[in-house]
C-alpha cells in the first residue's frame, strides 16, 4: 500500500468517488468558502494530505494563488502530485500534518480526508500544526470520515454507505473490506468532539460546511 488509504496510487482518483458520495462537490464547496472568506486577494495555501494533487490542480485554476505548498506522507503519491503539477508554480513536501512545522505563514490550509487515519492525540497535534501554519485570521478547511452519535447510527450509516459503493460499481467483497477498517485502519470522531478540538486548539470560530454519509466537511478561523 503506497498511503493510509485504501487504495494506491494508480486508479486512486477514480477509486475514492467509489467511497466518497459527492467527492467532486466536496471540491467546490471549499473553493467557494474560499472565494467568499477571502474574497479575490492572492491568497498562500498549504493542502496537507495533498495525495495525487488533483486538490492542487483545481485550487490553481479557481483561486488567486500566489503560493502553493502541497504536503503529503506518501513518496508515490507526492510524486505522482508533482507529475500532475509540472509546470506549476509550486512547492512539493514530504510529510504529513502532523509534523508540520510552519509558523503564521498561510492564508488558507486544508486537509481533505487525512486526518481520520490519526488517533486522537496525533490528530490533536496535527490541527494544532495546520492553526500555527496560518496567518491570523487565516482559515483551516478540513474533511474527515465522522462517527455517528450512537451504535445504531454508525450501522445505519455504514449499511447507507454500502449501497452507494455497490451502485458505484464495488464488488461485495471490496464494500464488505472497506466497512471493515472502521475503527481498525480510519478513526473518525463525532461532529461534537471536532468542535470540542477546534475550540480547544484556540480558534476563535469554527462551523460546520458540510455533512453527507460518513463525510463531514468543517472550517475554522484563527
Amino acid at each position: 500500500m503506497d498511503n493510509k488509504s485504501a487504495f494506491n496510487v494508480n486508479g486512486y482518483d477514480a477509486n475514492v468517488r467509489k467511497v466518497i458520495p459527492f467527492y467532486d462537490e466536496i471540491y467546490e464547496q471549499i473553493f467557494s468558502l474560499i472565494k467568499t472568506y477571502c474574497e479575490d486577494k492572492p491568497l498562500s495555501v498549504l493542502d496537507t494530505g495533498c495525495g495525487t494533487g488533483t486538490f492542487g490542480l483545481k485550487a490553481l485554476k479557481r483561486l488567486n494563488i500566489s503560493q502553493l505548498v502541497l504536503c503529503d506522507p506518501s513518496k508515490r503519491m507526492l510524486a505522482d502530485a508533482e507529475k500532475k503539477l509540472s509546470g506549476y508554480p509550486c512547492e512539493f513536501i514530504l510529510t504529513g500534518s502532523e509534523n508540520l512545522t510552519f509558523e503564521n505563514k498561510f492564508d488558507a490550509v486544508t486537509a481533505i480526508q487525512s486526518h481520520h487515519y490519526f488517533d486522537k492525540p496525533t490528530k490533536e497535534k496535527a490541527v494544532k500544526n495546520c492553526y500555527n501554519a496560518l496567518k491570523p485570521g487565516g482559515i483551516f478547511i478540513y474533511f474527515e470520515n465522522t462517527a455517528p452519535f450512537s451504535g445504531t447510527g454508525k450501522d445505519i450509516m455504514l449499511k447507507h454507505l454500502e449501497a452507494y459503493e455497490l451502485e458505484a460499481g464495488r464488488v461485495p467483497e471490496e464494500v464488505k473490506s472497506h466497512s471493515a477498517r472502521y475503527n481498525r485502519e480510519f478513526f473518525p470522531i463525532s461532529i461534537g468532539e471536532h468542535f470540542e478540538l477546534l475550540n480547544k486548539t484556540g480558534f476563535r470560530a469554527s462551523e460546520l460546511l458540510w455533512h453527507s454519509y460518513m463525510q463531514s466537511g468543517f472550517y475554522a478561523v484563527k
